[in-house]
């Protein structure tokens, strides 16, 4: 399958931002987020977008932080990230507006859409969830889990898959459990893998910082894409 991939700007509140579209063959197929880490949007998500392309759906690997900005010290993913985390109300309407420009694209099957997110991206797409979005499915990968302090109380309409190292410091099992609480009252159709043996930014061949509970796992990295596509295919059979 030749996959074609586009990048395309949008802005919200007058601020530029870049994604990048991936797909099978231009007509219209279930869309697929690709939510990033701390980082920014960089060449690993818009892999894992022309990943999904190869599976048979549209994959945008979409962009939080605004176009060409990208952290590449810890310090300067943390000076990215941090803004986000202390106001969830600005990360929840930017996730809401960028959704709402994914269903616009051509591409893009409205009406069949999911989000699947690394790190700060796996609790970009839980935040979405907890929006009460129409959205199919969410799924967070090594992503932290703790429910936002502006969470609204909406009815969570999407499918959650949550696939997790075990052994993640940023994610201590208090966390997991409080998680699992949460969705289940919430009466949530939600599902939890956890890796033993297994750290934060386990997807990431560069990951390798154990010290600081960080550390790629090839198994893990294999097995929670196998699940991933397994949960797009369930949600949009």
């Amino acid at each position: 399958m030749t996959v074609q991939t586009r990048a395309f700007d949008y802005e919200i509140d007058g601020k530029t931002y870049e994604a990048v579209l991936a797909s099978p063959d231009g007509a219209a197929r279930p869309g697929v987020l690709v939510c990033h880490t701390w980082a920014g949007r960089s060449e690993f998500e818009v892999e894992r977008a022309k990943a999904l392309a190869a599976l048979g759906y549209t994959g945008i690997a979409i962009d939080l932080y605004g176009k060409g900005v990208f952290g590449a010290t810890t310090e300067e993913k943390q000076g990215l990230l941090t803004p986000f985390l202390e106001d969830r109300e600005m990360l929840r309407s930017k996730l809401l507006a960028t959704l709402d420009i994914a269903k616009q694209q051509a591409e893009v099957d409205a009406e069949n859409i999911a989000a699947i997110g690394f790190c700060f991206g796996g609790l970009s797409v839980l935040n979405i969830a907890r929006t009460g979005a129409d959205i199919k499915g969410v799924v967070s990968i090594h992503g932290l889990l703790g429910k936002p302090g502006n969470a609204t109380g909406a009815k969570i309409k999407a499918k959650v898959l949550v696939l997790h190292g075990w052994d993640d410091p940023l994610v201590p099992p208090d966390d997991v459990v409080a998680f699992t609480k949460e969705m289940t009252e919430a009466g949530v159709d939600w599902q939890l893998h956890a890796y033993g043996g297994t750290m934060h930014a386990f997807t990431h061949p560069e990951a390798n910082d154990p010290d600081n509970g960080m550390a790629y796992s090839a198994d893990a990295d294999r097995r929670s894409w196998a699940a991933t596509a397994n949960f797009l295919e369930e949600l949009f059979a």
